[in-house]
């Protein structure tokens, strides 16, 4: 009779493990670019934090990466295929293995970033494959031609999504006349729902997963409308038409929304570059509308993400076709607080009050305290290694900060000892 209870016991915990195991996805646990690690420099060294290890060999991408058990995960592209490649702590190949097609037009090289849990990776691909990998091994345990089979509307640019997972359900975006996002089955790939049509194409935008007044809902921004998709059932809860904000100054403007929105407490503030204004909503009790609550003119962000820090939000803007500024503004009004000049517009994370700014046309790294007051450098590297634009968000895991250059990945020791 123990020995059954005891087995009942067991049996019941790794279920309980199973359904609690943390996941990892891009820009952090909720994609709010936040991370929380404590005991990080808050200084670095005149010529920059300690190096650990680099790796310029890899196949080219601009993704983030992914960290769990000990093993690095990110994306990119040989010949035609996107691929999913695996590292060990210090940088070495384990193994890669291609899983879907790369974009075929400009800026080919991978975009999405692995979302990782227990031992299950969930990729998509430029063209829009989709495919679950084990983690161990690198074993496809099942692909699908999502972009095609949902009939994804592709814009200049393909698909950049970096995928949602719920409960047994990953998410989709192929925003096209068929379906704005889908449900799959995270086990088997099949569908459990197809949201309707709104009407809309894709922008490059990874969604983000939000739990308001008991709804969880899938946030995503296309290239007209900002809109919630019932995480249970696929029922648009609201959709704002976000391109009447920003009227076109070009005839392939409008499609260019490449940044995750930020939620907090009924909140979705949401902003774009190419000289787009930044728009923050206000959802209803019942997430049945939303209303704009302010739009702001000053970040603008291309592809970079913005960061909430407090009671401000901070990001980069776009001037000069291509060039930007690094901005602050307050969440609940949307004043703006700084425009600095420093380097060039980039990627932006966040971690115990500093910010790590990751410029995008020389590859300089500022370490910034967060004040809404001004923007300082406190500290600064140049990163060494790697080709083309310098696109990928750092990521910060166990004091080790991560950066990607195209075909490289360097790992910086920023724990104070």
């Amino acid at each position: 009779m123990k020995r059954i209870l005891f087995s009942i016991y067991f049996i019941l915990f790794l279920a309980i493990l199973a359904n609690s195991q943390v996941i990892s996805e891009f820009r952090n646990l909720g994609r709010t670019g936040v991370y929380h690690e404590t005991g990080l420099l808050k200084q670095w060294p005149a010529d920059g934090p300690k190096l650990l290890w680099y790796n310029d060999s890899l196949p080219a991408g601009h993704s983030s990466v992914s960290i769990v058990n000990n093993t690095i995960y990110l994306t990119g592209k040989t010949d035609s295929m996107d691929v999913l490649i695996a590292m060990d702590i210090d940088g070495k190949i384990i193994w890669q293995v291609p899983y879907g097609r790369a974009w075929d037009q400009s800026f080919p090289e991978s975009r999405c970033t692995p979302t990782i849990e227990g031992n299950d990776i969930y990729v998509s691909s430029g063209l829009g494959d989709l495919a679950k990998i084990d983690a161990t091994s690198g074993k496809i345990i099942w692909t699908i031609k999502a972009g095609e089979k949902f009939k994804a509307h592709f814009n200049a640019w393909g698909v950049a999504e970096s995928l949602i997972i719920k409960g047994d359900m990953l998410f989709f975006s192929p925003i096209g006349k068929q379906t704005t996002t889908v449900a799959l089955n995270k086990n088997t790939g099949e569908t459990i729902w197809q949201s309707e049509s709104i009407g809309d194409s894709l922008a490059y935008v990874s969604p983000i997963l939000v739990n308001y007044n008991k709804i969880d809902m899938i946030v995503n921004v296309g290239a007209s409308y900002i809109f919630a998709v019932n995480a249970e059932n696929g029922k648009i809860l609201w959709k704002f038409k976000y391109i009447e904000l920003n009227p076109p100054k070009e005839d392939w403007a409008p499609s260019i929304n490449c940044t995750t929105p930020l939620y907090s407490d009924g909140h979705i503030y949401v902003n774009s570059g190419y000289d787009h204004v930044g728009a923050m909503l206000k959802m209803n009790e019942d997430a049945s509308a939303v209303e704009l609550v302010y739009s702001d003119s000053l970040i603008d962000t291309h592809h970079g993400g913005v960061v909430k820090v407090g009671d401000y939000i901070y990001g980069s803007n776009w001037i000069n076709n291509g060039n930007g500024n690094w901005c602050c503004i307050e969440w609940k009004t949307g004043k703006a607080r700084y425009e600095t000049k420093w380097e060039n517009k980039g990627s932006i994370i966040a971690n115990d009050g500093m910010l790590y700014c990751y410029e995008e046309k020389r590859g300089n790294i500022a370490l910034v305290k967060a004040d809404p007051e001004k923007f300082e450098p406190i500290s600064t590297l140049k990163v060494p290694y790697g080709k083309g634009p310098y696109w990928a968000h750092p990521v910060i895991k166990d004091g080790i900060l991560y950066v990607r250059h195209g075909g490289a990945l360097m790992a910086y020791d920023i724990k104070n000892k």
